[in-house]
Parts: structure tokens; sequence; C-alpha cells
């Protein structure tokens, strides 16, 4: 039985426009799956680049099966019936680590065409760290790396106003977006980056409130073998 790739599983690849921090459960079958379904019937057109933000190697990287995972959707319709739709998602491209990758890291905000900034780094994410550094590669905290990423792309586009980017946290915090602003500011300031950057922050970049929720499950591994003869492929 074949492991999923691109090049025995060909289908749509998309261009890479989203950078997405965290690569755990719930973004796969929330956000990834959202984008995934947004590619197919609208013209978003729109790949994810996903970032681990923690030093582990569990779990395995999706660039092992260059991106490509199912969701299986469970629950009742609007009828009461039950139903369990299994999807192949596309949305994601690569996942980089920051810690083995810094650099790789630093060229995502050279690509033009990035536009979107979502995350889900559990609810401590957000959250400031005193010993966080401009030149560390990388900072501890989230939004030490994101602010890092942010100045990466002010330099390199020069302050331009359509490059900033949408930021979507989905950390179950309240005003996660107002938090997660809060910090990059405050890190920008400790760092004595230019009241430029500090400006092309505020009018360039948007950073949204989110409320999300959706009941996400682990691995179904005492379903593996029964799953993987219904889709025809292995899955890890």
């Amino acid at each position: 039985m074949k492991t999923l790739n691109r090049r025995d599983f060909p289908g749509a690849q998309y261009p890479e426009r989203i950078i997405q921090f965290g690569e755990g459960n719930f973004l796969r079958a929330f956000v990834d799956w959202q984008i995934d379904l947004l590619n197919e019937h609208t013209d978003l057109n729109s790949g994810v680049v996903v970032v681990r933000p923690i030093e582990t190697s569990f779990p395995p990287s999706l660039s092992t099966q260059d991106g490509l995972y199912t969701t299986i959707i469970r629950g009742l319709n609007e009828k009461g019936e039950a139903v369990s739709d299994a999807r192949l998602i596309r949305s994601v491209n690569r996942e980089i680590s920051v810690y083995s990758e810094y650099d790789e890291f630093l060229k995502l905000a050279h690509n033009p065409e990035m536009r979107f900034v979502f995350s889900n780094t559990t609810e401590a994410g957000i959250s400031y760290h005193a010993g966080d550094k401009f030149d560390d590669a990388p900072a501890v905290s989230y939004p030490a790396k994101l602010t890092r990423l942010l100045f990466e792309r002010f330099s390199h586009f020069n302050g331009a106003l359509d490059k900033g980017w949408i930021i979507i946290p989905c950390e179950l915090i309240d005003y996660n977006g107002d938090a997660l602003r809060e910090l990059v500011l405050r890190y920008a300031q400790e760092w004595a980056l230019p009241e430029a950057f500090i400006q092309w922050l505020d009018q360039a970049n948007s950073f949204c409130s989110t409320l999300v929720d959706r009941i996400v499950t682990g691995y179904p591994r005492d379903e593996v073998a029964k799953l993987e003869e219904e889709l025809g492929y292995h899955d890890g």
C-alpha cells in the first residue's frame, strides 16, 4: 500500500500565500481543511507553509508526505443521520522547523505573495518571554518569532504598505489578536527597532481577534487498518 505523496497522488498544488505557526491537529482539521475547501470552491488559490514553532520531531513533519493528509469529519447531518466524510487535504505545501531551518523561515517574508498568518501555539503561546533578543535564531516565544519575521518583511520590501499581513491567531484567549499585537509592539520597542517599522505594523497589518472551536480528535490508531483499506493508501 502506497504512502501519501504528490507523485503517486497527483492533484492541485497552490502558490504559497499563507504562513501557519503550528502543526497540530486543530489547525490541520479546522483551518487547513477550510482553506482546502475554499481553494476548491473559490478563487482563494492559496497554499500553506507550516512553521513548527517548538523544538521537537514529534509528530513527524508534514513534508514527509508532501503536505498531504486525510481528515475525516464525523457527526450528524441536518436530518439527524450519521455521516463520515473523508477528505484528502492538499492545502499544505510543506513544513519547516524554525529551529533547524531558520534561514528558510526568514525567507518566507521575502515572498511577495504571502498574505495571511494563522497560528495556534496553545493558550500559553501568546506570552512574553523576557530573554528573547532580536538576534536569537530563533527567539523562544511565538510573538518574538513573529516580530522578527515581520521586521524581515518590512526590511525586504522597504516598508511597502501593500506588503503587510492579515494575522489571524486561533489561540483560545480573550481578544487574541489584540494581545498578539501588543506583544509584537512590545518586542519592537524593546529591541529598539525603527519607528518607521512600528508605524508600518499599524498601517499595513491587521491583527484579527477570533473565537474558534471544533472538536478534533487525535490519530485514530484503533481504526487505522480499516480506514486505510477503505481509502486505499497509507497515511501516517
